[in-house]
């Protein structure tokens, strides 16, 4: 039988888990390469053999996405699969052009392929996009299951940008084990709120691997999702939540309507800040492909820290990268509190980025007048600190989920913004889970 010849299309995480779970140890396929997008820097690197196999002794370059055409040709290709989030169905169909009109057949895997199946009851914690909530919903779902006695140890989303043999399986108990590991901002955002509230977080490469030492001191796993991507265990219950600030998105990006559609219960967050007819477009589309899920309606109301500095003050705001770039989203948690505390005015730090920033605008230039908290490697993270200290802003206000101070010094006046779900009269998330557990 012809070995089919196979390239997988991602950005350092749903990419390799579909390798790992579908395409490793089989001789019916062989896999010629990975592309990057979304994430700065992963391209160049290879797929190690220890994570690989022994099929693959050299291990698997990491290509552009930009040589897919070429490398179609050139190797042979026979199926492209697509292996990343939080894409538009019209872009992602672009995609499949490239990929057809280059030789190849164009392909996405399924939950049914892809989930693995824990021994531990599972919670999943999915979203329609980026930046919809979903970090603040999982909080709250921990929190709560930890009111009802349960030992819950949290599973993140890949995010493997340094050395993939060393993070096939991290744990992370403490605020060291971010130093330990050698953590962007972006892991970080994800890992410290967990960690600062007693629960321990696994996250890595190889998610079978990591759900078997997780189950090895939990009562409940909770999946805690990345973009929109689908979750990477069997859920026995998931939680989808969805952003009324984007109406209709939750029907036109991949792979969001999964998510929605598989949703046990829906979060409509946001609902405070949410013109009426657009929360209502939302409850009609969820009515619509998935009537007996259960919809919460929520909020993430925003807290600062030193508000008084805020009014009438020129002020830099700063936002979770992700949620700017391939989130497109243009506004977040700071510009709400510069709204709500009458600043006088955003600085737009377009005229004052330097280096790698100054290409995070050039690759997303709809993020506007905020400054995205990219941090991806130590060369970023200066850069990020090199535009800040160059804006003519009095204050700086920090969006992110989590305090940069800690990370990268800021030579300015800070505010710092956080952010927590509340959930709007009946049902809550409290009730769903109830209900479940």
């Amino acid at each position: 039988m012809k070995q089919k010849r196979i390239v997988i299309i991602g950005a350092a995480g749903r990419d390799f888990h579909n390798f790992n779970t579908v395409y490793r140890g089989r001789d019916d396929v062989k896999v010629v390469a990975f592309t990057a997008a979304q994430i700065p820097d992963i391209d160049g690197r290879r797929y190690p053999v220890e994570l690989a196999g022994p099929e693959y002794p050299d291990g698997i370059p990491i290509i552009p996405e930009d040589d897919l055409s070429d490398i179609i040709v050139e190797e042979k290709i026979d199926e492209v699969v697509f292996s990343y989030s939080d894409i538009s169905y019209q872009d992602l169909m672009s995609k499949s052009a490239i990929a057809m009109s280059a030789g190849a057949d164009f392909k996405l895997l399924g939950p049914a392929q892809t989930m693995i199946k824990s021994t531990k009851p599972v919670i999943a914690v999915c979203a329609t996009r980026t930046g919809c909530g979903k970090s603040q919903t999982t909080r709250r779902v921990a929190e709560l299951l930890i009111k009802a006695g349960k030992k819950v140890v949290a599973i993140r989303h890949p995010m493997p940008y340094g050395d993939l043999v060393e993070q096939k399986v991290q744990r992370f108990g403490s605020l060291d084990d971010l130093k330990k590991h050698d953590c962007t901002i972006e892991e970080m955002e994800e890992y410290e709120p967990h960690i600062i509230r007693g629960i321990v977080v696994y996250a890595g490469v190889d998610y079978e691997a990591i759900l078997r030492e997780a189950e090895k001191e939990a009562d409940i796993i909770l999946w805690d999702g990345g973009n929109n991507d689908l979750s990477f265990y069997k859920a026995d219950y998931q939680i989808t939540v969805v952003d009324p600030l984007r109406p209709g998105h939750e029907l036109a990006y991949y792979p969001g309507e999964v998510n929605l559609r598989l949703a046990d219960a829906v979060v409509i967050n946001k609902i405070v800040s949410a013109d009426p007819e657009d929360i209502d477009e939302v409850r009609e589309n969820i009515r619509m492909v998935n009537p007996n899920a259960l919809v919460i309606d929520a909020a993430s109301p925003v807290t600062v820290d030193k508000p008084e500095l805020i009014k009438d003050a020129k002020v830099l705001v700063i936002e979770d990268g992700p949620t700017l770039t391939h989130g497109e989203m243009t506004f977040g948690a700071g510009v709400v509190a510069a709204q709500k505390f009458g600043a006088a005015e955003l600085v737009d730090p377009r005229p004052f980025t330097v280096g790698r920033i100054s290409e995070t605008f050039s690759i997303y230039p709809n993020i506007g007048q905020i400054l995205p908290a990219m941090g991806y490697g130590e060369e970023q993270m200066t850069d990020l600190a090199r535009t800040i200290d160059a804006s003519d802003a009095d204050v700086v206000i920090i969006g992110t989920p989590i305090d940069l101070r800690r990370i990268i010094e800021i030579n300015k006046k800070t505010v710092r913004v956080t952010y927590d779900l509340q959930e709007i009269g009946k049902p809550t998330l409290e009730d769903a889970l109830s209900a479940y557990l």
